[in-house]
């Protein structure tokens, strides 16, 4: 009953969100995580209610190999973990997700996200710590995907969902192979070929080539591209924004994701914008630009304001969607 329902809403769909969009897409960053707690199921309902395009989740597996929505691969930075569960921390210091059972983490109450260096929440105007005992836990991708597939029924507006598969290199370092096990859920919801209203993302190149080849994913795919550097698996960022890099991705993927600095970026206090040439060199070998993400608390460097940042996406970059943590507000401009 759920496929058929689902096939009957991308019916309805595939002439607006996964057409050539109209306007630039607005993808829910962790939900609408600038006002209630990342990646929790009322973030979820609000970031749909807010008109949200797309929602995110960022997937990691829990000890009895079930797919939870869970920024990263560790608990300390927005759970009570520590005080739930005393001595359970690996050498690090941090509790990882992958060490717990999906009844343990049940027993976790989520919270504003925390810097794990002061303690102090990581955006002090956001969703109060006080507020923590109000019952949120952590989803796992089945829980979250079946609200958002009800929402869509309920409301007649179609949200589209943006996994992403965190640190698989990690997880297959630890025995574990978190790809197939999101595959199949997403299969399992409809969410199996370019006609579903989704985009699966990664950081890791050879785990990007990976789902294309190996695993088979037909939907579409975005690469993920760090600010500066490399991830953790050694994927080398710099080599991804050089015309080698992008002709490569565009060989597997549909789009990029990009940090903002990427894409925009403002040399001095009160210097006009400076727009990179990023976003023409993708689109000419026909891939999607998504950067990420747009804070009202916690603006690029020298970026006047939001309304700023957003001109500077939307209008001079041109850029096909972006994350934000304010769905409203982006969605917003973009809708003037």
């Amino acid at each position: 009953m759920r496929l058929l329902v689902l096939s009957a809403l991308l019916l309805a769909l595939a002439p607006g969100l996964l057409a050539q969009p109209a306007r630039p897409v607005v993808v829910a960053h962790r939900g609408s995580s600038g006002y209630l707690p990342e990646h929790t199921l009322v973030a979820k309902a609000h970031a749909h209610a807010l008109g949200a395009d797309f929602i995110e989740q960022d997937i990691v597996l829990t000890k009895d190999d079930v797919p939870v929505v869970l920024h990263d691969l560790y608990l300390d930075a927005v759970t009570d973990v520590a005080r739930r569960f005393p001595g359970r921390a690996r050498p690090d210091g941090r509790h990882y997700a992958l060490d717990f059972t999906l009844a343990e983490l049940r027993q976790l109450e989520v919270r504003e996200r925390a810097n794990l260096k002061t303690g102090e929440a990581q955006y002090p105007g956001r969703y109060p710590a006080a507020a923590a005992s109000a019952g949120l836990r952590i989803p796992t991708l089945e829980e979250e995907l079946t609200l958002i597939q009800a929402l869509n029924r309920s409301t007649g507006r179609i949200a589209g969902i943006y996994p992403e598969i965190k640190a698989p290199r990690w997880h297959r370092d630890q025995g574990r192979d978190p790809s197939r096990v999101v595959l199949a859920v997403l299969a399992r919801f409809g969410y199996a070929d370019r006609t579903a209203p989704c985009f699966l993302q990664c950081f890791e190149w050879e785990e990007v080539r990976r789902l294309r080849g190996e695993l088979g994913w037909k939907g579409r795919l975005v690469q993920l591209i760090g600010g500066s550097g490399q991830s953790a698996d050694g994927t080398d960022y710099g080599w991804l924004v050089s015309e080698a890099g992008l002709k490569a991705v565009a060989a597997v993927a549909d789009g990029i994701g990009p940090a903002l600095g990427r894409v925009v970026n403002w040399p001095a206090a009160g210097a006009p914008v400076q727009v990179t040439d990023l976003v023409t060199r993708a689109r000419a070998l026909g891939l999607a630009v998504h950067p990420y993400t747009i804070r009202r608390d916690d603006l690029p460097r020298h970026c006047p304001d939001l309304p700023a940042l957003h001109a500077a996406l939307f209008e001079k970059a041109r850029v096909d969607g972006a994350f934000t943590d304010f769905p409203d507000l982006t969605l917003a401009h973009v809708r003037r």
